[in-house]
């Protein structure tokens, strides 16, 4: 029996209670929506897959697919084809953290597999911005007598491909941030420009008409970091202070490992409480708010919901994290 299947059989010894712990990524960074349903739920179809041979990149695709119904869904203004939206999206989040769940268990990960992950929740909000915009064409205004027409669709373009980005894109950064200071290297996916540049530089490459791709064995791999070193450099880009810090602290402890414990509890320490605004600016807190807009036919709530009260969130997050970073004392 190989090293890999070793550690699996070990793994389907433990309780579902053990092994659900074991699917979080930290206790200080999963939602209590997560921690007490969409994980354990997550996990009870993860061992379902596992056990009939389903791989984890088909469950994203899969969840792909759920989404885009949802969205299909949300178009409609009847309450039964928003009830059946609302289920959907629900199962294709239940998917999103069965595959995570399923590649943690198996030992199954694959750069096409991060490429897909990343990609899934993309493609539902696409859909269901889209369902939205349709949906409001013909609808009126609040307090007017004027049709949303081609307002509903510049309202969801700039909630969905500049604010949800944004958001996403930060408050995810954040959490990175945290699991690096507390799990290390191996917890975190915490990486820079300089890192991802160095790496797409190692790669063997060839011209492909005119472009320059990663060789036959290196494609997946090239591709996505070639789109992710850009993910990184916004990241970056919008968290100077933060910069400067962890300059600092690479620059005394180039590994995480070297790390003394007062550095790791006082980082700890202070980011914990600001935890709760990147979970609110991901999956859970949107998606409610999109069920209540659909549901009672007022579909615009989700989109301006975005781009005030949330966008509002991404700044104070923003404000107190850079914050923290300018004070904190090494």
């Amino acid at each position: 029996m190989s090293h890999k299947m070793r550690n699996f059989a070990a793994r389907m010894e433990k309780s579902f209670k053990q092994l659900l712990q074991e699917s979080f990524k930290s206790n200080d960074t999963e939602e209590t929506f997560d921690v007490y349903f969409t994980r354990p739920i997550g996990l009870a179809f993860a061992l379902m897959w596992i056990k009939i041979g389903v791989t984890p990149n088909f469950v994203t695709i899969l969840s792909m697919f759920l989404g885009a119904a949802a969205g299909f869904c949300f178009y409609h203004t009847e309450l039964w084809w928003n009830v059946c939206g609302v289920v959907l999206l629900m199962l294709a989040n239940f998917c999103d953290s069965t595959d995570g769940q399923m590649a943690r268990l198996t030992n199954h990960k694959t750069m096409i597999g991060r490429m897909l992950d990343g990609l899934a929740s993309d493609v539902w909000f696409f859909f269901c911005y889209l369902g939205i915009a349709l949906r409001l064409w013909n609808q009126d205004i609040p307090f007017t007598s004027v049709h949303w027409g081609i307002w509903g669709f510049l309202l969801c373009a700039f909630a969905g491909f500049y604010w949800h980005a944004r958001q996403c894109q930060l408050a995810d950064y954040y959490r990175q941030v945290h699991l690096y200071f507390i799990k290390g290297e191996e917890g975190s996916e915490l990486n820079s420009t300089a890192q991802e540049q160095r790496l797409l530089d190692s790669m063997p490459k060839r011209k492909w008409g005119p472009f320059t791709v990663g060789d036959d064995g290196y494609f997946w791999d090239y591709l996505f970091h070639h789109f992710y070193i850009g993910w990184c450099r916004k990241q970056e880009k919008n968290t100077p202070e933060f910069q400067k810090f962890f300059a600092k602290v690479k620059q005394q402890y180039p590994n995480a490992a070297d790390m003394p414990v007062e550095l790791r509890e006082g980082f700890r320490r202070k980011s914990l409480p600001l935890m709760w605004m990147p979970n609110a600016l991901t999956h859970n807190t949107r998606a409610m708010m999109l069920f209540i807009g659909c549901l009672i036919n007022e579909p615009w709530i989700y989109p301006v919901f975005e781009i005030t009260v949330l966008a509002a969130l991404y700044y104070y997050m923003k404000y107190r994290h850079e914050k923290m970073c300018r004070e904190f004392e090494m």
